[in-house]
């Protein structure tokens, strides 16, 4: 595998240091195959992540938020079952999994619903007004909140 070298990106970039540890993270981790998901936009500042859960019950199921990466997983509660049954063809997994997705900063998790063996994860862009964007007018200092009460 060659070295990617993102420095020209950096010439005209400032204060994405965490940026070179993404793209590291994301040439040396493959995409999970399974189990089967979509990540959907659904507006201008909504998405939609929907994985296919069949054969999990709600309650084996699980959403963690830490650090900006959204940990979905499913976990049988038993895995035993029809241990006796002998299968001519097996193509329906019973296996357990754990999905990581990266979320933008502004991204923010709004519900999670689970029906007819689809998890549907609805996020959300919500940038704060502070980060908004706006015109820097030329010849005068930005006013903050702590001049204009003055």
């Amino acid at each position: 595998m060659s070295n990617l070298s993102l420095m020209p990106l950096f010439r005209r970039s400032i204060g994405f240091d965490r940026l070179n540890d993404l793209f590291d993270h994301a040439m040396l981790s493959e995409a999970p195959h399974y189990p089967a998901y979509n990540i959907e936009k659904v507006g201008d500042d909504h998405y939609r992540i929907v994985v296919a859960a069949t054969g999990f019950n709600q309650d084996e199921l699980a959403i963690d938020l830490e650090n900006q990466v959204l940990n979905i997983s499913g976990q049988h509660a038993d895995q035993t079952k029809d241990n006796h049954a002998e299968f001519l063809h097996k193509g329906i997994t019973q296996r357990s999994f754990k999905l990581s997705l990266r979320l933008d900063e502004h991204i923010e998790v709004q519900e999670a619903n689970y029906e007819n063996g689809l998890l549907t994860i609805q996020l959300q862009r919500i940038v704060p007004e502070e980060k908004a964007p706006c015109r820097i007018p030329i010849g005068q200092k930005k006013l903050t909140t702590e001049n204009t009460s003055a």
